[in-house]
């Protein structure tokens, strides 16, 4: 029986070296958050409901308020999650990390993407105002969906593969793409949008997006991106630069709120 081949560019030197940046970004991302936590207001949103009253074709009645999300506390458990993940992935799940890397995966990003990518997109939503439980559990279940698809695109294209396939990539982009015509839709929707709104749109929708680019470059193999560990690496750069502006745009707006 075979041996199973290793992932391009992943050997020893590779693995300490993206150990150390996982255990550098544990401490960044934390104290990103201890520093949000200190510095947040009350700052909330409300998540609303309009529950229907008679028979279909009714006028809607006003939307009631379900519960309030805290914007700081919220930013401070996006950056949280990463920081718990790149610990975990750095000291006692370094060994499943590692011999995942070297199998081409790395299911530890996609749960933890999956959860604060989430949080992300809800609150960007929330900005614009979709606060609608309704549209919040679709927008939820669409982004999760994306992230997972991400999963599975790693694993239908293990190392040593005679074909790749980008059939879950571009599933997921789909996916991934209808919380933001959602929002697009409210930003223009809206009577009166200041022009700076327009350009943290677009800026939140680049940085979100980088994610997926680099899974694109990964597995079309551009340039340096032929080395899945160059790859990881990618991510864990944008995990502290995208993850941080997305943060930091999102957390300074309800300072302003």
């Amino acid at each position: 029986m075979s041996s199973p081949v290793t992932a391009s560019g992943v050997d020893r030197d590779a693995l300490a070296s993206l150990r150390r940046w996982n255990l550098g970004l544990t401490v960044l991302h934390a104290l990103q958050a201890v520093v949000v936590l200190v510095l947040a207001t009350d700052f909330a949103i409300a998540v609303t409901a309009t529950f229907p009253q008679g028979p279909p074709g009714s006028e809607p009645p006003a939307p009631e308020a379900l519960f309030d999300v805290r914007i700081g506390w919220a930013i401070a458990a996006f950056l949280l999650l990463a920081a718990v993940d790149h610990g975990l992935t750095g000291t006692v799940l370094r060994r499943r990390y590692d011999r995942g890397l070297q199998r081409g995966i790395n299911r530890f990003r996609w749960v933890e993407y999956s959860v604060s990518a989430t949080v992300m997109i809800v609150l960007i939503a929330f900005y614009n105002g979709i606060t609608d439980v309704a549209a919040i559990v679709a927008i939820i279940g669409a982004n999760v969906a994306m992230i997972l698809l991400g999963w599975v695109q790693e694993l239908m294209n293990p190392p040593g593969r005679d074909r790749t396939t980008m059939l879950p990539f571009w599933f997921g982009t789909f996916a991934g793409l209808a919380p933001w015509v959602a929002i697009v839709v409210n930003t223009v929707g809206a009577d009166t949008v200041p022009g700076f709104v327009y350009g943290i749109v677009v800026s939140l929708f680049v940085f979100f997006m980088s994610f997926g680019l680099n899974q694109w470059l990964q597995y079309r193999q551009v340039g340096p991106w032929r080395s899945y560990a160059f790859g990881e690496k990618a991510y864990l750069v944008l995990s502290l630069v995208a993850k941080s502006a997305l943060a930091w745009q999102i957390f300074g707006g309800s300072l302003a709120g």
